[in-house]
């Protein structure tokens, strides 16, 4: 399938982001659910990893019922047996970590875990979350792919879906919803640009129009590069996230 994003190659990485960007990564958050914070702290991670992690469930062979109960189970577990308590991000990639984590999970205590918690469960992720969960699933379905690959196919969407939602917050926060709303079909490149359209729509010059499409690519590129800096273990550097993006976007 075409690659989303096109533009963000990892050639394009190094020059937007430095080393001192990538301090706060998601192991982070990770570390602060030992304490605390635990429960905000797991609550955005379940949200951020959900869609990944059931996809992982599902090509495994459950159902949709039960790929729903173990992955809230499996984020339950996670929180409530203090698996966290022994994690070292020197270990490796976040993205790693999870997908082991959760393998073990479904090895050894999916059976007793789904007996004691389907349906009087406290739901982590919303009915709606796992609805759209199972859509992005099926849609995205390859029966060829192994469940490693639909987990990763899934985190790379993942990925690109929280970098887009969080310039899309920029834009709002600077009272430019209706610009990010008009320019946003063009972060997947300029086939089929109507600049002209656009400019009438917004009020605006086509020169305008244009150096802002390439001003939002820009800071989506670097976005993205936080965004894959905050799932990489200690302080990454830009060699770091251009080999962790290289690899994701051959999963798209």
């Amino acid at each position: 399938m075409p690659m989303p994003y096109n533009f963000v190659m990892p050639s394009q990485l190094g020059s937007g982001v430095g080393r001192s960007d990538f301090a706060s990564t998601q192991w982070s958050m990770v570390l602060a659910a030992k304490g605390d914070g635990a429960s905000i702290a797991m609550a955005d991670l379940c949200a951020a990893y959900w869609r990944p992690l059931y996809a992982y469930v599902r090509r495994c062979g459950r159902s949709v019922e039960d790929a729903q109960d173990l992955t809230q189970s499996f984020f339950s577990r996670v929180l409530e047996k203090d698996y966290l308590q022994h994690v070292d991000p020197a270990l490796g990639k976040f993205r790693a970590f999870l997908l082991a984590s959760l393998k073990n999970f479904l090895t050894n205590e999916w059976r007793r875990e789904r007996a004691s918690k389907r349906g009087g469960a406290a739901h982590i992720v919303s009915i709606d979350d796992m609805t759209r969960a199972e859509d992005h699933y099926a849609a995205g379905l390859a029966m060829s792919q192994t469940p490693e690959r639909v987990y990763e196919r899934n985190w790379a969407l993942a990925l690109l879906e929280r970098t887009t939602a969080r310039l899309a917050r920029e834009f709002a926060a600077a009272g430019k919803s209706r610009v990010f709303d008009a320019l946003k079909p063009y972060l997947t490149g300029d086939r089929d640009a109507r600049y002209s359209q656009v400019a009438v729509e917004l009020g605006m010059s086509e020169v305008t129009v244009r150096v802002s499409v390439h001003r939002m690519r820009g800071r989506f590129r670097d976005l993205l590069q936080l965004e894959v800096a905050q799932t990489l273990p200690g302080a990454g550097d830009s060699r770091d996230v251009e080999e962790e993006l290289r690899y994701l976007l051959t999963a798209l």
